[in-house]
């Protein structure tokens, strides 16, 4: 089953600065060959279902050990089983209603 899940991964407990976390869990989701957009509050990330929820995984397991002692995660998801559709296609349908195409 395809999914696209928006996922934020917080670490707890290393300081104000995430970024060299949110960098590490980035890196996994590219050694995952898995699609994905970070934008300023988290990543949109699409592929199979397995292989996005074994990443997810991963970037806990990759962010506790960069000393993270605690993660809270939000995770939306969503899946579509009348037709397949990509984060493009989201994107691009909301844009052609901004220009007044549809």
């Amino acid at each position: 089953m395809r999914v696209i899940v928006d996922l934020c991964v917080v670490p707890v407990g290393v300081g104000t600065s995430v970024s060299r976390h949110v960098a590490a869990c980035q890196e996994v989701l590219v050694a995952a060959g898995l699609s994905h957009q970070m934008h300023a509050y988290g990543t949109n990330i699409e592929g199979d279902w397995d292989a996005v929820f074994a990443a997810v995984k991963r970037c806990h397991e990759v962010v506790h050990a960069l000393g993270a002692p605690r993660i809270t995660t939000t995770l939306k998801v969503g899946t579509r089983t009348d037709r397949a559709q990509s984060m493009a296609d989201k994107v691009k349908s909301v844009q052609a209603k901004l220009a007044g195409a549809g």
